[in-house]
């Protein structure tokens, strides 16, 4: 990167900084006009939290975060970005993060249709290092990354122009993505036929029926592979093996339940597929450390 390139990164990342602050003056992780577009503040590094990332692009303006996606840790900070290529369950913090200098970052939700359609149309960049077979990588973010989240933001202060100035902008950022260093993940995992993209609807699927009991011979027929290779692939990609896999996503969607207060443990281990409340306490104190009970106060 050159002297200008850094200046115009340093720059932007202000800009990007004040627009955030005024935008998000607590902490929480808001919704924006733009659809798919976030905005996160965290003031406090005390609280891990379970999430499920869907496929998109996480930009930290300011701090540094520690995501723990399967099995793998992924530590990054500002200017960095952490791109999800599949459906993954998640914890996380911002480390070190105060309120007198908080965390900021903003993310967008990748449209995996409109990347299968620009990968068609965009040339692979050359001289870039062989992509990882994870899912979920982190990448520097580019002057003209950055640039683009920094128009993106910035469109929200105009409702009546933003309707049509951000699908351009989205779809430039998709371009950026796909031209950068994780651009043949991303194509691994949305052209059609590959192996990563076989794993990418099988876990979409999944995503979709974790309520039911999983067969994992029957799932890798559906995506029209063999059970050992489809065992081998899945855990190249997540980290685990399907079984474990479909166990988290069940626990992360009772916990969310019960925190959002809708459900007791009970309840909430039967809406999310379990046909035991033992089997359900058993695995979520496992998972999580404590009983669903217990867990759910101290995180409330």
């Amino acid at each position: 990167m050159t002297e200008a390139e850094r200046a115009a990164l340093a720059n932007d990342n202000d800009l990007l900084k004040e627009l955030l602050l005024r935008r998000m003056p607590e902490p929480g992780k808001r919704a924006t006009a733009v659809e798919g577009l976030f905005m996160s503040r965290r003031e406090s590094d005390e609280h891990v939290e379970n999430c499920f990332y869907r496929p998109s692009v996480g930009l930290v303006v300011q701090g540094n975060k520690r995501s723990i996606v399967g099995t793998d840790e992924y530590c990054y900070g500002e200017n960095q970005c952490l791109v999800v290529s599949v459906d993954m369950p998640s914890s996380f913090f911002a480390s070190g993060a105060t309120r007198e200098r908080p965390f900021l970052a903003v993310s967008l939700d990748l449209d995996t249709p409109l990347l299968a359609r620009l990968a068609m149309e965009l040339p692979p960049a050359a001289g870039l290092p062989q992509a990882p077979h994870r899912g979920v990588a982190v990448t520097d973010a580019t002057p003209d990354l950055l640039n683009a989240f920094l128009r993106l933001v910035r469109i929200l202060d105009k409702p009546e122009e933003a309707p049509f100035i951000a699908p351009i902008v989205v779809r430039e950022i998709h371009c950026w993505l796909l031209m950068g260093p994780l651009g043949a993940t991303l194509r691994r995992f949305g052209t059609y036929g590959t192996q990563g993209n076989q794993i990418a609807r099988a876990i979409a699927w999944l995503r979709d029926n974790y309520k039911e009991p999983l067969q994992v011979e029957a799932l890798a027929r559906k995506v029209n592979m063999g059970t050992s290779t489809f065992h081998r692939h899945f855990k190249e990609v997540t980290s685990l093996s399907p079984l474990q896999y479909h166990k988290r996503l069940r626990l992360y969607e009772a916990q969310r339940l019960m925190l959002a207060g809708s459900a007791d443990a009970a309840s909430a281990g039967l809406a999310v597929g379990y046909e035991s409340p033992t089997q359900f306490n058993r695995e979520y104190k496992r998972m999580f450390g404590e009983p669903p009970r217990r867990d759910v106060m101290r995180r409330r």
